[in-house]
């Protein structure tokens, strides 16, 4: 019996020692760039705390872990966490979507991080065409990237551009149908452009769009990458932007994530209740060959302003890439 009951302890000490670190980095929202990665992780949790919770209520119908006494009041300390974090998911699985007004034309939108220049212009072409997009923001595109997009045939899908290729990582392109106009390079490191849409419904209100790369939180460049959300969120509060495309380097349950919805935009994939939808690595980026982790982290994203309603959203696994895409169909509301 004392042998069970300290495997019991062990197994379940096992579960918390990475669950509690998360909850409490996600509580403390520390700058910190080692912080601000494993803030990345806090989804996770939840399962720890789920499987931690099952072996508890086992144990209490079962009487091998101990007193009952002190088992409840374990288990029952135990929903603290997990509801905190179950809260701090929850928008993905229950977000408020408002309606289309009646006769708004729809424009499909398509983010794609394209692994310096690595993602198949093949496939990001025949998404293009198949999904019928009108505005497509890349990052990570390179010389060669925008080479075999154009043989692909992008240019009679997308004829109109802003932006420019570059040789490795930083290079941020818009291609639309129709005329982009009022195109204006943001000062982060990695090409981030403000541009105006041409209005879906055919009027003379464009909507104005965001293509954003900040830069991640690495090393030290933590800091850099704070500065850079406010400097992109700045531009958008300025503009009244309607959207905003990119690798924005950051989840929902990062602070900088957070201030974007604080201050009035919302994530495509919320707005459709797509629930966890994480977007890296999706390439299965790992040292040890063969070995294909699942996408953890929510990186990409399509966000809308107070003007537009979302019908569609989704996630699209983009070969060659380490990001998957992210397509939404957008109205004005």
């Amino acid at each position: 019996m004392r042998v069970t009951r300290l495997l019991f302890w062990l197994a379940f000490g096992a579960l918390l020692l990475p669950a509690l670190p998360l909850t409490l980095n996600r509580l403390i929202d520390s700058s910190a760039g080692p912080a601000v990665r494993i803030q990345s992780f806090t989804p996770l949790a939840v399962p720890l705390y789920a499987v931690a919770l099952l072996m508890l209520v086992v144990a209490l119908i079962l009487g091998h872990a101990g007193p009952r006494r002190t088992v409840a009041g374990v288990l029952v300390a135990l929903l603290v966490p997990l509801g905190a974090h179950l809260w701090w998911l929850a928008p993905a699985f229950v977000g408020d979507n408002p309606r289309p007004a009646a006769g708004s034309t729809p424009l499909v939108v398509l983010n794609a991080n394209l692994y310096a220049g690595a993602a198949d212009a093949d496939q990001l072409v025949e998404v293009i065409e198949t999904d019928d997009v009108q505005v497509a923001v890349f990052e990570e595109i390179t010389f060669g990237a925008l080479r075999a997009l154009e043989a692909a045939g992008i240019d009679d899908l997308l004829p109109f551009r802003v932006g420019e290729p570059n040789g490795a990582v930083d290079g941020t392109m818009v291609f639309a149908r129709d005329p982009l106009t009022g195109a204006t390079r943001l000062p982060t490191n990695f090409q981030s452009w403000q541009v105006e849409v041409s209005d879906p419904d055919g009027g003379d209100d464009p909507l104005t769009l965001i293509a954003a790369h900040p830069t991640a939180p690495v090393a030290m460049a933590a800091s850099t990458w704070q500065s850079e959300h406010r400097i992109l969120r700045a531009a958008a509060e300025s503009a009244g932007a309607d959207l905003v495309l990119g690798d924005l380097n950051a989840s929902s349950d990062h602070a900088e994530m957070r201030a974007w919805y604080d201050a009035g935009w919302a994530d495509s994939l919320e707005r459709v209740n797509a629930g966890w939808s994480p977007t890296w690595p999706s390439n299965g980026i790992t040292p040890f060959p063969g070995v294909s982790p699942p996408a953890l982290f929510q990186l990409d994203h399509v966000l809308v302003g107070p003007r537009l309603s979302v019908t569609d959203s989704r996630t699209i696994v983009i070969a060659g890439s380490d990001h998957r895409a992210v397509i939404a169909t957008v109205a004005r509301r």
